[in-house]
């Protein structure tokens, strides 16, 4: 994910990195030299003369901007979403951290043992959640017998929120906790396990694919056919009113299929790499634990 500053209004216009610009440039060339040959021709095409009605592609606009806008609304929707409930996560495990630390008469190892539980668990996520391999970070932060038993799972964040609540078990039996204590602390796990079904349930169920081939179709159908609308009112502007009306709706139709997957890696992704090293330094911070080697500023976020 790219967070910028408010710039200038002249950078704007020639921004690169975070826009959709690089994904379809090679199709608007593509368009824009077709719109050449179809001016160069006189909008014939095989001999045939094809004269199309500049009002027809008014409706066509009117109705394909519609249906940009409800696909552009559900693909936020999910961002949207997503965004909230990786806020939610981190703040539950600050709150679950700080209670063990707070109300927890265990000595500082057992509780250092439930803060990389809490950590893991979240790096856990977004490995999941991206489909990458989570062995790494589970080895760097569990310990060794521990992380080969849970690599070997699918649905590891779960099985580490099973280590946080048989952790809570150990320390009642062991009368360092008591049962109200530990009801409170277990519905801050409650809250984690639903942030998962959450996320799982964004990453499992995309917009309907016929939304995405009608939007795709419809697009496309519709760019190529605009030079024979306006060859003959506009002439030689024709390839740039075209490549600049492609422009708009190529790059609403590349967005839609960024933002409604948030937990990927394009550059408007989530960020949750960052997010992860943000849990990581905080939760490090409040038990007193060292702190990762990177430390996320506040600036610009490139994720």
């Amino acid at each position: 994910m790219i967070i910028r500053k408010r710039e200038n209004w002249i950078r704007m216009l020639f921004v690169w990195r975070g826009s959709v610009v690089s994904k379809i440039l090679p199709r608007l060339f593509l368009l824009a030299l077709f719109s050449v040959l179809i001016y160069r021709y006189h909008g014939f095409l095989f001999s045939y003369k094809i004269a199309l009605n500049p009002a027809a592609f008014t409706l066509v606009g009117i109705a394909l901007a519609i249906f940009l806008g409800f696909c552009n609304t559900a693909a936020y929707e999910r961002y949207w979403e997503g965004r909230k409930l990786w806020g939610a996560l981190m703040i539950d495990t600050r709150s679950v951290v700080r209670q063990v630390l707070a109300y927890s008469k265990a000595d500082y190892q057992q509780k250092a043992e439930f803060v990389q539980l809490a950590i893991a668990f979240t790096y856990a996520l977004k490995h999941q959640l991206r489909k990458t391999d989570p062995s790494e970070d589970i080895h760097r932060l569990l310990p060794n017998a521990l992380a080969v038993e849970l690599i070997k799972g699918q649905f590891i964040p779960v099985l580490i929120l099973k280590e946080m609540a048989q952790w809570l078990d150990y320390q009642q039996q062991q009368g360092y906790i008591d049962s109200i204590t530990k009801m409170g602390i277990d519905q801050n796990l409650d809250k984690l396990s639903a942030i998962v079904g959450g996320c799982e349930r964004i990453s499992n169920t995309p917009i309907p694919f016929p939304y995405h081939v009608l939007l795709h179709r419809t697009v496309y159908i519709y760019c190529f056919m605009l030079p024979f609308g306006l060859v003959d009112s506009i002439g030689w502007m024709t390839p740039v009113m075209v490549t600049f009306i492609a422009y708009t709706f190529m790059a609403l139709d590349a967005i839609v299929e960024e933002i409604s997957e948030p937990f990927g890696t394009e550059p408007n992704d989530l960020a949750l790499n960052t997010m992860c090293l943000m849990v990581e330094c905080s939760l490090s911070e409040m038990a007193g634990l060292p702190l990762p080697s990177y430390v996320p500023s506040q600036g610009a976020v490139i994720d």
